[in-house]
């Protein structure tokens, strides 16, 4: 595989691109906003330039990097001479089947069809194409540049050799695959999510503020990051669409987002892409406005 196609120039499409490229791949970065491509590009690049000035690439690697994509905001021309295709879109079941579609018309037979969903059902979105044996999960983990997961999600139709061929292609970008079966939310966020929720929870029943619940878990459980900075950094809109795909997908309450969620989704209060979550990102760091409202 030589063509890869990107769609969605946002943090996680460019991302892909970004990682594709820099192995060498031909890389067609697809977003119907110019915006949206411009901006992913400038990411692509002030990424690289930190990466050139750690040294763990020269100048020329950057520009060869950059180089290998090309921009497209057309679907259909960007997708004419794909080996693979990795839709990065919205997390929107609708949305998702909307694109699936036009690429099952758009791609040659060959093409794979990849989704960076996050826990929306392969099996799903492989059923509104004639190709459901090359549909696949291929989920990426954010920053894409630097981590090095990649959840392989196997729908129900999904071939073996289209299996085989994904898994080796992300150890070829330098990535370690998991090959997961396709349940809502999947493994990492079937995880997480629920312990995101709870975090969540246990702000909103007022046991502890938004830096406490954080710092119980960097300096107890040892993670690099508390749940509530991390869900300001996933997105909190992403946070509770993930919550809502596996809670209706199991129908098990202890999925059912917390109202608090849901409350700071409807009021706009999204994390980092907003300015302001758990977390104040507009003026401080150190802001925590919705704690206050517990205190």
């Amino acid at each position: 595989m030589k063509n890869i196609a990107v769609i969605g120039a946002g943090t996680m499409g460019n991302g892909i691109a970004h990682t594709f490229a820099q192995f060498h791949f031909n890389v067609q970065l697809i977003d119907v906003s110019a915006a949206a491509l411009e901006k992913g590009l400038a990411t692509i690049s002030k990424n690289l330039d930190r990466m050139v000035a750690k040294e763990k690439i020269s100048i020329a690697d950057k520009n060869q990097t950059l180089a290998n994509i090309t921009t497209f905001n057309s679907l259909k021309d960007g997708v004419k001479n794909a080996d693979l295709v990795v839709e990065a879109a919205t997390e929107n079941a609708v949305l998702k089947a909307k694109i699936f579609k036009e690429l099952d018309d758009y791609c040659p037979e060959k093409t794979i069809l990849a989704t960076n969903t996050s826990s929306i059902s392969i099996t799903q979105i492989a059923a509104v194409t004639k190709r459901p044996e090359k549909v696949i999960g291929m989920h990426f983990m954010n920053p894409v540049p630097i981590m090095k997961l990649v959840e392989i999600i196997r729908g129900y139709n999904t071939a073996d050799d289209v299996m085989n061929s994904t898994v080796a292609l992300a150890k070829i970008i330098g990535k370690t695959p998991v090959e997961v079966n396709d349940y809502p939310g999947f493994v990492a966020n079937r995880i997480l999510m629920p312990m995101i929720n709870e975090s969540i929870e246990t702000l909103y029943n007022g046991v502890a503020g938004v830096q406490e619940i954080d710092t119980v878990m960097m300096l107890g459980m040892a993670h690099p990051m508390g749940p509530l900075q991390l869900a300001d950094f996933i997105g909190l809109d992403v946070c509770l669409s993930i919550l809502n795909v596996m809670y209706d997908g199991f129908k098990n309450p202890k999925y059912a987002p917390c109202p608090l969620l849901v409350n700071m989704v409807l009021a706009g209060k999204l994390g980092i892409k907003s300015g302001e979550g758990f977390y104040d990102y507009s003026k401080s760091r150190k802001a925590e406005k919705v704690a206050k409202m517990f205190s």
